[in-house]
């Protein structure tokens, strides 16, 4: 088995390994404004829940190759605010059109057909076409690196779950139902598989006391 020292690689080498080893990863598809309430959308796989009292999930957040942060992190920085729309198999053309580097300020929402819905506590919209979104705000940044290709993790609060009736029983997502997009390396996604069930051994841990 060869082993790579990542100390060897070139920062975009390291990438492409990493993404290609860590699969498949769910899509946050956020969703800001800036300033000017103009409204940005884009995905980002370096995503994943973290914490449930008070729920919340991350978001690592990167640099354009001419080295200026993605709007996603201009605007999130600034207001504070997002929300992190789910992608489903249905909507992988959509968020394929909203991963493209456009100038600041375009609507990637709009180019991409998408219609936006009003959000129950932040300003930013959702994606009216996505069974779930989470409307978050910013608690924390944690940098990463501190190169020219430094990422910061956005720290997110869920403030309000959005779930698509035909998805939501009893307090449960249907994840057959729900057939979230996974990511890939390179430019592979994968279709939701068979899912199947395991339940984990009971626990060997006592009782806690009271």
């Amino acid at each position: 088995m060869p082993i790579v020292d990542a100390s060897e690689l070139p920062g975009r080498r390291a990438y492409r390994l990493l993404v290609d080893c860590v699969v498949p990863r769910p899509i946050a598809w956020v969703t800001t404004v800036d300033a000017e309430g103009a409204v940005n959308l884009a995905p980002f796989s370096f995503f994943q829940a973290v914490g449930a009292e008070p729920p919340s999930v991350i978001v690592s957040i990167g640099k354009h190759r001419d080295g200026a942060f993605k709007d996603t992190g201009v605007n999130l920085r600034a207001s504070g605010e997002c929300v992190v729309n789910v992608v489903t198999d249905e909507l992988a053309e959509a968020m394929n059109v909203t991963a493209g580097e456009y100038p600041f300020g375009v609507d990637e929402m709009a180019r991409a057909g998408l219609t936006p819905a009003p959000s129950r506590h932040v300003a930013p919209p959702r994606v009216a076409q996505s069974p779930v979104a989470l409307e978050c705000r910013l608690t924390q940044e944690v940098p990463i690196g501190d190169t020219e290709n430094a990422y910061f993790v956005a720290v997110l609060e869920v403030v309000a779950f959005h779930v698509d009736d035909a998805l939501y029983d009893d307090g449960r997502i249907d994840p057959r139902r729900l057939r979230p997009l996974g990511r890939l390396g390179g430019s592979a996604y994968s279709h939701p598989g068979e899912v199947f069930e395991l339940e984990r051994p009971p626990s060997e841990r006592p009782a806690a006391a009271g």
